[in-house]
Formats: structure tokens, C-alpha cells, sequence
């Protein structure tokens, strides 16, 4: 029996691990990411910015490998399929006002 629990309980973690946690902390980097663009002026299209000015770059190879998961780029897409992150012809990046006010 406690080996029945004790499976159960390491199956627990690991479904929160691959699947509950990523998913939580996109959502948190999410409102980090519309923050940013709102204190960079980029609500706007004559107000974007590059993901560099906003210092969401993607990092390089070796930076991934040296600092924590950065939830970010995995954001930045959330808000673009959500309709909310806009880019210009440019290359530009803006987050509309009236869509960010969703979840």
C-alpha cells in the first residue's frame, strides 16, 4: 500500500512538472511582459519598440544554458496568438491597450 502512494505521489509531481507549473509561470511572465511595454511607452504603434529596447531579446545558447528558465519568449507568444502583442512592418512590437486587459 505505501508503494501504491508512494508512486501515486511522484506521478502527482511529475504531471505538476511538465505540465501545471510551465503553464502557470507563462501566465505570470505574461502580465511581467505587458508591464514592460507599458512602461516603455509601447501601447501604441507610433510608440513600439524592438524586443532589444525592451530587453526581451532572446538570450543566446550559453546564457540559456547559465541562468534560470526564462518564461518570457513563451509569453511574448501566448500575446501574440491572443491578439493582445501587435508588430509593426518594421519589425516593431506593441501591446494593445483594450487587449491587455484580458486575462
Amino acid at each position: 500500500m505505501n508503494n501504491i502512494l508512494i508512486i501515486l505521489a511522484l506521478s502527482i509531481l511529475a504531471f505538476l512538472g511538465l505540465f501545471v507549473i510551465p503553464v502557470v509561470m507563462t501566465r505570470w511572465a505574461s502580465h511581467k511582459v505587458i508591464r514592460i511595454f507599458r512602461q516603455h511607452g509601447a501601447v501604441n504603434a507610433q510608440g513600439a519598440r524592438t524586443l532589444a529596447d525592451l530587453g526581451l531579446a532572446p538570450l543566446g545558447f550559453f546564457d540559456r544554458l547559465m541562468k534560470p528558465r526564462d518564461y518570457r519568449p513563451q509569453a511574448l507568444r501566448f500575446l501574440k496568438e491572443r491578439g493582445i502583442l501587435h508588430s509593426t512592418a518594421d519589425g516593431r512590437f506593441y501591446v494593445s491597450e483594450a487587449g491587455s486587459d484580458q486575462g
